[in-house]
């Protein structure tokens, strides 16, 4: 005989449904004994950047490949079997990082795919830089892709929170998590009224527009970027030149380091790199002191627990040149 049980989240971005079906299944009986084996599988249907998809519910074996979902599976308790330890922060992950028994996948530029099967994940948290293997890594294990969406990336953190909270069963503390952000995001946004700003990306030594990466911070912000629409390169090295930023005279500089982030060796930190520059002299976010360094493992971290954070010294640094 079998019973099918059928719950329903709500959520206030997201709905989600989730069945639990128990199979009870009755064995051959003899004239003497009789044997009751029962197997129970469940599963919950969630939405993700590729359609409606079935995943196991509270999977014990998670491959999580998209780096945005780290902090939050951290949060709750989850630890992966498989992981791309060479971009993952080298500070606050060590407890996975230096655990052997937690494979490593590699980068998204030649990830082991075999790595992954051998982990024999229930579900792998592809997406982000690994979008272009989702095909592949779905022939191992049911694979999502929740990650964040480009055009609307903070609210859309909150969107992949909640379904982690589904798939994990810890939709509480996903609240949790996602209030500490709107919080965060409000008092910013409060601070905000109009103000110049130079998104900084350190890459290599040298300063260059980071709106590619960093330009997400302003989406509940009402700041100005001072080289709104010009290109910028988080990979590049040609870098801007310091004259120009100066002649852009901007109130505010938020900036990110991504030399500390990916690991340049003998690179000097970004504070170092800014301060070495005679021609910020006479700006007015040096002479008032509105430069806003974000964690320097921001660019490998970038989940919404790195937003919170980032917003958080926003509104602080408005705050205190009030």
């Amino acid at each position: 005989m079998e019973y099918t049980e059928v719950r329903t989240f709500r959520a206030p971005r997201l709905l989600v449904a989730a069945t639990a079906t128990s199979l009870l299944v009755l064995g051959a009986c003899s004239t003497d004994s009789a044997t009751d084996e029962s197997t129970d599988a469940a599963t919950v249907t969630i939405e993700t950047n590729n359609g409606s998809m079935e995943v196991p519910a509270n999977p014990v074996r998670v491959a999580a490949l998209d780096n945005t979902s780290f902090e939050t599976l951290r949060a709750f308790g989850i630890e992966p079997v498989a992981l791309p330890k060479p971009i993952m922060p080298s500070t606050g992950f060590e407890e996975w990082i230096d655990n052997d028994a937690i494979l490593d996948v590699g980068t998204h530029r030649e990830p082991n795919l075999e790595v992954v099967s051998e982990a024999e994940p229930d579900l792998i948290i592809g997406g982000y830089r690994f979008q272009e293997y989702t095909d592949e890594l779905g022939e191992i294990a049911p694979t999502i892709d929740i990650s964040p969406d480009d055009e609307n990336f903070v609210d859309t953190l909150k969107t992949q929170t909640e379904t982690l909270g589904v798939i994990f069963d810890k939709e509480d503390r996903a609240a949790e998590i996602i209030a500490a952000l709107d919080a965060a995001e409000a008092s910013a946004a409060a601070q905000t009224t109009g103000q110049t700003v130079f998104l900084a990306n350190v890459n290599g030594g040298k300063i260059d527009n980071g709106a590619a990466r960093i330009g997400r911070l302003l989406e509940p912000l009402t700041l100005t970027d001072v080289f709104a629409g010009q290109a910028g390169d988080v990979h590049g090295d040609s870098g801007l030149a310091p004259e120009t930023i100066a002649q852009a005279n901007p109130d505010w500089v938020i900036v990110l380091d991504r030399d500390a982030a990916a690991g340049e060796p003998g690179s000097s930190p970004a504070k170092a790199v800014f301060d070495a520059q005679e021609a910020f002299a006479d700006t007015t976010f040096t002479t008032e002191d509105q430069i806003i360094y974000l964690d320097p493992f921001f660019y490998t971290r970038e989940g919404i627990q790195a937003y919170t954070e980032a917003f958080q010294s926003i509104s602080d640094a408005f705050e205190s040149a009030a």
